[in-house]
């Protein structure tokens, strides 16, 4: 039997549950493709995955991880169009497969892998898939064109590239919400016009300055909790929130107050899940998109912490800690 390394979780809990094991390399089944694994992504939802918080429990024992890049390793039955040697994407939970990336080998359906351009690295491309994805399709639900968007944890990595879709996209004016002067430093890197530390108590007041009183016409919220409250009291009249990300289904609630206003405002609340919005022909043409973004220079993809497999509860560490800024991956030539 051939082995890979891979990190393992058996048993829920803290980083330290997620441990480098040797288990079985997978073998590729009728439409799949085996891909050796250059750069898988960690996003904040696997460290819910690991507490089994998240709205999707993985079975035990199992390998965490929904997204790599890489390169096709053997091709499965019925399988045609990749070569081996071939420079892929693989957007597992595109492809309803949250598992797996966090290893040297992972399998996944062919209909759902994407060749990654030459101009465009195995780092990006992994961290373009799950948050590049996302930040595309929420422009697309709740379109900035022509308005005042306010971008929540916009040092991240989805609200990094929102802030930049959303320059791109038309936006009159973008504003940044995050929580360190070093982030708001970077969103305005990124393109944002005003920033604004969501820890000082008048933040919000800080917002309907920065908009003359009215708000913002769109909120991309995915911090939850107060901030989120906040930034739904702050939504300018006919404005929309959109909802989305791993930490707002942990603590939401919406009271008749904030209803009323919402109605006599003509305001409207969008949820948001990226999954459901995906197919196999719609996913090739996003991921050309912003890979052509990205060939282009239109938009920037910041890595903000390469590991090693054998550091995978590290950096689930610093994802909890809230000291990272863009996309932490874990890396075959980790730093």
């Amino acid at each position: 039997m051939t082995m890979m390394n891979a990190i393992v979780l058996d048993r829920f809990g803290d980083p330290d549950t997620l441990r480098l094991t040797s288990v079985a390399k997978p073998k590729p089944g009728a439409g799949q493709l085996r891909l050796r694994v250059n750069a898988a992504g960690i996003n904040f939802a696997d460290t819910l995955m690991r507490q089994d918080r998240y709205a999707v429990t993985p079975p035990l024992p199992s390998i965490l991880g929904s997204e790599a890049a890489g390169v096709v390793d053997t091709l499965g039955e019925s399988v045609t169009g990749f070569v081996p040697g071939q420079r892929i994407a693989a957007p597992l939970f595109a492809a309803g497969q949250y598992y797996g990336g966090y290893a040297e080998y992972v399998l996944i359906d062919a209909n759902y892998a994407v060749p990654i351009p030459a101009e465009v690295s195995f780092d990006t491309a992994a961290a373009l898939l799950v948050q590049g994805l996302s930040a595309l399709h929420l422009t697309r639900q709740a379109s900035p064109q022509g308005k005042t968007v306010l971008v929540n944890a916009a040092a991240g990595g989805v609200g990094s590239l929102l802030v930049q879709l959303a320059r791109h996209a038309g936006a009159a004016r973008v504003i940044a919400a995050a929580s360190t002067a070093d982030k708001l430093a970077f969103a305005r890197e990124m393109g944002a016009d005003i920033t604004v530390n969501y820890t000082d108590p008048d933040w919000a007041g800080q917002v309907a300055e920065a908009t003359d009183g009215v708000g913002p016409d769109i909120v991309y919220e995915s911090v939850g909790g107060a901030i989120c409250t906040a930034s739904l009291a702050m939504l300018a009249p006919k404005g929309q929130i959109v909802i989305y990300g791993a930490l707002n289904i942990q603590e939401f609630a919406l009271g008749v107050p904030d209803l009323l206003a919402m109605i006599f405002k003509n305001q409207s609340l969008t949820g948001f899940a990226l999954a459901p919005l995906l197919t196999p022909e719609g996913l090739k043409a996003d991921l050309g998109e912003l890979f052509g973004l990205v060939a282009s220079g239109a938009l920037r993809v910041t890595i903000g912490g390469r590991f090693g497999l054998e550091a995978a509860a590290e950096a689930h560490r610093q994802l909890e800690q809230r000291e990272t800024r863009g996309k932490l991956l874990l890396t075959r030539d980790a730093d």
